[in-house]
């Protein structure tokens, strides 16, 4: 019986932390933006792509939304305006 090959199961972050995604409302929260200007950074390719949950619901993982959060601090600390 021949297999198919299957993509790998992410389990955790390199960090080790559990995967988690975070729904839209929660990423406006973290991120102090508005729905519009999340979809908007998105278009833009400054934001991270959301993963399809089904065909009306979306989530984006956590530690990807944390690493925008963290390059935003880190050019602010640089002095550059992101």
């Amino acid at each position: 019986m021949a297999q198919t090959k299957q993509p790998p199961m992410l389990a955790a972050t390199a960090s080790g932390e559990p995967l988690t995604l975070l729904r839209l409302r929660e990423v406006c929260r973290r991120t102090g933006k508005s729905r519009s200007e999340v979809y908007r950074r998105i278009a833009a390719g400054d934001f991270p792509q959301p993963v399809k949950l089904g065909e009306r619901a979306s989530a984006w993982p956590e530690h990807e939304v944390s690493a925008w959060i963290a390059e935003r601090i880190a050019a602010r600390d640089a002095g550059r305006v992101a």
